[in-house]
């Protein structure tokens, strides 16, 4: 997915969520992040765009807590996060080519812009559960945040950053999305970790069903009864057991 198309992604679903808090009760708690209130869930996500940007800038920094992140009056919440966004943009073009810094070493600054594009998206879901406000991803961005997540996964830092992930190494077992318009995604768990690639056919275990909605099975925002499973549920009822995002 091209930068352009993820910057809209960026920018479509900050505003999503923006408009899904609008009025809401800073103090509520989101029922898919249950350890946050919305004010947390506001100020991650305007906190997360300004970290990446300086990443981009500046090089690395800790990771914020989002505890610690002050959006602000609700009045102002909107304009807060889409300065956020404006931001996380404005630095990834200035980049261009230049490596910075990230989890997996050297990359391009689109790195972070694709990592927060899909964090918000899955994010404005939240938000907007807690709102009892409508949710819509185009399907390409959530093909393309489906198979950025396996990136995450799939690389060998990942189960240093959260030890959870280490139980998704396995021994050759297959699991399969499949939205039902194309090959979709195989994952096997191997010994060293996760491997996954876009193709078609049998696994041990099938879940199909609306590219946006295996986005919010597969991050753990719809239940997995959302799609159809197939195959050997204790499968994937342990990946899903081990994915929390």
């Amino acid at each position: 997915m091209d930068t352009t198309r993820l910057a809209e992604g960026l920018h479509d679903h900050t505003a999503g969520l923006a408009a899904a808090v609008t009025g809401a009760d800073p103090d509520a708690r989101v029922p898919t992040c249950p350890d946050w209130p919305v004010r947390v869930l506001v100020g991650h996500i305007g906190q997360a765009h300004r970290w990446a940007a300086g990443i981009v800038r500046s090089g690395p920094s800790p990771v914020p807590d989002p505890f610690d992140a002050d959006p602000g009056s609700p009045e102002k919440w909107s304009d807060w996060l889409l300065e956020g966004a404006a931001d996380l943009e404005d630095a990834v073009l200035a980049a261009g080519e230049t490596p910075v810094w990230t989890f997996f070493g050297p990359g391009p600054a689109r790195f972070w812009l694709r990592r927060m594009a899909h964090d918000t998206t899955v994010h404005h879901a939240d938000a907007a559960f807690a709102a009892g406000a409508a949710f819509e991803v185009a399907p390409d961005l959530a093909a393309d945040a489906i198979s950025e997540w396996l990136d995450v996964l799939s690389d060998p830092v990942t189960p240093t950053l959260n030890p959870a992930f280490a139980e998704l190494r396995g021994t050759g077992q297959t699991l399969r999305a499949d939205p039902g318009d194309g090959p979709g995604w195989l994952i096997t768990r191997t010994p060293d970790g996760v491997r996954w690639n876009h193709a078609a056919g049998p696994a041990d275990t099938t879940l199909a069903g609306p590219v946006g909605d295996l986005l919010l099975v597969l991050t753990r925002r719809l239940p997995a009864g959302r799609v159809t499973i197939t195959g050997d549920p204790t499968l994937a009822e342990h990946w899903l057991a081990h994915t929390a995002a």
